[in-house]
């Protein structure tokens, strides 16, 4: 590839990383405002019990959905591409009966599993009750999974980026009032009117699209079976991801009460969910790409590459900063009730340097159709962050957590590296190995700041590292992407 195909590639690798992690960046400014709110007029047992509901409500959607919301994507962006309308718009009708028969299956089957649910999410009480009133919200998800797989495969970006920050405007506004109102009474009404507002915008936009025809679906269910089979395998691996957190969950629960289990939580959060931003756009516009070129190893190569670059790049001055300032945000974004978590978040957000490494080479399994093999290595790495909690936690505490955290991530890409390049011929570039020996020794210092005492020296330290860290990306950005120069013709032309 030439320099001027470098760029390019580079490019288009920023720009949609940018454009789907700025609008993640503006929904967690404004979820970290939802959260203080809700932190504080339910506090960190209040916050457990959300925790635990969703969790549970998530296993549920995940178990019944058939994959559809992640097969679909792959069907329609094929489709799309060969620029097919009328395939198109026939294949959409069979997206969506299968849609309405998981939503109606799943909200059954939560209904019906109600008395199990309560006992396996609670050690106290009866929840069952709670369990059949949220079952509509499992429906809702299925609705909504299916209409967002339609417009990811139809690259209405615009439409996907609006939804969401109606979305989290919308939970904001229902969560606070209820919760003020009603404290943890209000938790069950909440989850729902918030999946039925996601659910709203999200047909709202898509129908404006592709507006909904029901004659001839009874005999589409027999044409959605290929996009059916090709979920299943990531139904199961979603059913091992949800259920291994609800295991988390519970063993803190069980072993140290809800309290330890809103912070775990929002460690979590603060560390895995947030730092997720940088990695949004890689369902949406990678791994179409990626799935278009699996036939050549040199192209996947490439690009698996350049996205790994990209992600390291943008997330390594992230992270040195968040590491850093975690004692001042952690108060600020929840209550000084949720300070213990501050040490664990701190050594869990290490472990997004290594997910940066592996989320792009683990979509090549599933772009070449190989859900199984996918299945194996989650369910592998589900096992594993299940133990290493466990043990962490026993071991040490809170702060075992985050360790286990990232240690799991590290040998998850030891494993989906070594497969891709036994099973894919796939190679780690030369510019990968270079930029992840500048940026981890960087994140491993800023996590070694920590534990300075002297505070003039903290912030000192602290300073130079993120400095470092964010100057070393932006040089690289500058030299691998055109962005600046167009940025600059714009400038001198409106001038």
């Amino acid at each position: 590839m030439d320099d001027a195909e470098s760029k390019t590639s580079y490019s288009h690798v920023l720009k949609y990383t940018g454009i789907f992690g700025g609008v993640q960046g503006l929904n967690i400014i404004i979820g970290l405002v939802r959260n203080k709110l809700v932190a504080l007029l339910l506090g960190p047992s209040g916050m457990g019990l959300v925790s635990l509901f969703n969790s549970a409500i998530t296993f549920m959607s995940q178990a019944t959905s058939l994959g559809l919301s992640f097969s679909a994507v792959k069907h329609i962006a094929e489709i799309f591409d060969r620029g097919d309308e009328s395939r198109i718009l026939h294949f959409i009708k069979i997206i969506r009966t299968w849609s309405l028969i998981t939503a109606l299956f799943g909200m059954a089957l939560c209904a019906l599993l109600g008395p199990m649910l309560s006992d396996y999410t609670f050690s106290w009480g009866d929840h069952t009750l709670h369990f059949i009133l949220l079952s509509p919200v499992v429906g809702m998800l299925a609705i909504t999974g299916g209409e967002t797989a339609i417009l990811k495969g139809a690259r209405k970006l615009r439409a996907l980026a609006t939804i969401q920050i109606y979305s989290v405007f919308a939970a904001l506004v229902i969560s606070v009032p209820v919760y003020y109102f009603f404290g943890q009474s209000g938790i069950v009404p909440v989850i729902l009117l918030v999946a039925m507002a996601d659910m709203a915008f999200t047909i709202m936009y898509s129908y404006r699209f592709y507006p909904l025809k029901l004659n001839g679906c009874r005999s589409l269910i027999g044409e959605g079976m290929p996009m059916v089979r090709l979920g299943i395998a990531f139904v199961l691996t979603g059913i091992m991801g949800s259920g291994a957190e609800m295991v988390i969950r519970s063993f803190l629960n069980v072993k140290a009460g809800l309290d330890i289990v809103g912070l775990y939580n929002a460690g979590y959060v603060l560390t895995v969910t947030y730092a997720g931003m940088v990695f949004s756009a890689m369902e949406t516009d990678y791994f179409p790409r990626v799935s278009s070129v699996n036939d050549d190893v040199a192209a996947t190569n490439l690009m698996v590459n350049r996205q790994i670059e990209v992600s390291l790049l943008i997330i390594s001055p992230m992270l040195a900063l968040l590491i850093l300032a975690l004692p001042i945000l952690m108060p600020l974004l929840y209550s000084h009730s949720f300070a213990p978590v501050v040490s664990m978040a701190q050594v869990a957000a290490l472990s997004m340097y290594f997910k940066a490494m592996s989320l792009p080479i683990a979509y090549v399994t599933l772009a070449h159709g190989d859900s199984v093999a996918y299945f194996i290595l989650e369910t592998a790495y589900d096992a594993m962050l299940v133990l290493l909690i466990v043990f962490g936690y026993n071991q040490w505490g809170l702060i075992g957590t985050g360790i286990a955290l990232t240690l799991s991530y590290i040998l998850d890409l030891a494993m989906i590296l070594a497969y891709a390049h036994v099973r894919y011929k796939y190679c780690v570039s030369s510019q990968v190995y270079r930029y992840a020996l500048l940026q981890l020794p960087l994140g491993f210092s800023a996590y070694a700041v920590t534990h300075i005492s002297c505070e003039w020296l903290y912030i000192a330290l602290g300073a130079i590292i993120t400095i470092a860290s964010g100057a070393a990306s932006a040089y690289i950005i500058y030299k691998k992407t055109s962005l600046w120069n167009k940025l600059k013709s714009k400038l001198l032309h409106n001038g």
